[in-house]
């Protein structure tokens, strides 16, 4: 089980950073599911500096560019070399800004050229009665996904977040037996794009609305293997009750 902590811009302070680092690898000694902390860009390179622990490090967003004259854009090649080693590409919020889906394949191959598994994010608006969500989400999947080659495609993890269900309380959140009906429906369009069966070995995350009292439920009844968790990770005491739930 893998949980990635998305720390967004709500950490701006490097002890507190420090002090949530120390609480992942209390929590990833005592259990078996794989953390990966995703810090605020100036934070990466210090957390990540001489890292022995179980924790990984992944990069909230990556250019587009593979260098030069670019002021303000942060490289897949830098972040690897500030130890990152995940990297979450089409989040909704850099969506929401512009980023195209053509933008969101360019920074999957950089990403992978440099050895960084990159996190895919998607999901639709809201859900309507005819199912045109459902192929909003293979589009978005597909555009990504279709210019890699079939080794690079199996690399990638798809991160499954309804923005309907993004920052609300778990009484908003997907319920179990819908996650598991779109994680197959990721998977079968996954299917579509990979060769043979090596879409099986694909992750599948969820995220939107994950608290303690709902993450065991999501995880024991959908199918996904993990989960892409915003403002709940930055608190120590709820982030542990969630890793406590899946152990």
């Amino acid at each position: 089980m893998l949980i990635v902590a998305n720390w967004k811009a709500y950490v701006e302070d490097i002890r507190k950073a420090k002090s949530l680092l120390a609480t992942s690898k209390k929590l990833a000694r005592t259990s078996d599911i794989t953390i990966v902390l995703a810090p605020p860009v100036p934070f990466l390179g210090v957390l990540a500096a001489n890292n022995k622990s179980k924790i990984a490090f992944a990069a909230q967003d990556v250019s587009a560019t593979t260098g030069g004259a670019q002021t303000g854009e942060a490289t897949a090649q830098a972040y690897a070399a500030a130890g990152a080693t995940y990297v979450i590409i089409g989040h909704s919020e850099r969506r929401a800004l512009g980023e195209t889906n053509a933008i969101i394949a360019e920074k999957l191959a950089h990403a992978l050229a440099h050895g960084l598994t990159p996190i895919l994010c998607v999901g639709e608006h809201e859900r309507d009665g005819e199912g045109r969500y459902l192929a909003y989400v293979r589009e978005e999947i597909t555009l990504a996904l279709e210019p890699l080659t079939a080794k690079e495609r199996s690399q990638v993890i798809v991160a499954y977040e309804p923005l309907w269900a993004i920052g609300k309380t778990a009484a908003d959140a997907i319920e179990s037996n819908d996650l598991a009906e779109m994680t197959l429906y990721i998977r079968k369009v996954l299917a579509e794009l990979l060769p043979g069966k090596s879409s099986r070995h694909s992750f599948v995350l969820y995220g939107g609305s994950v608290e303690p009292g709902n993450i065991r439920a999501l995880a024991a009844d959908s199918g996904v293997e993990g989960f892409l968790i915003g403002h709940a990770t930055i608190d120590p005491f709820t982030f542990s009750a969630l890793v406590k739930q899946l152990t």
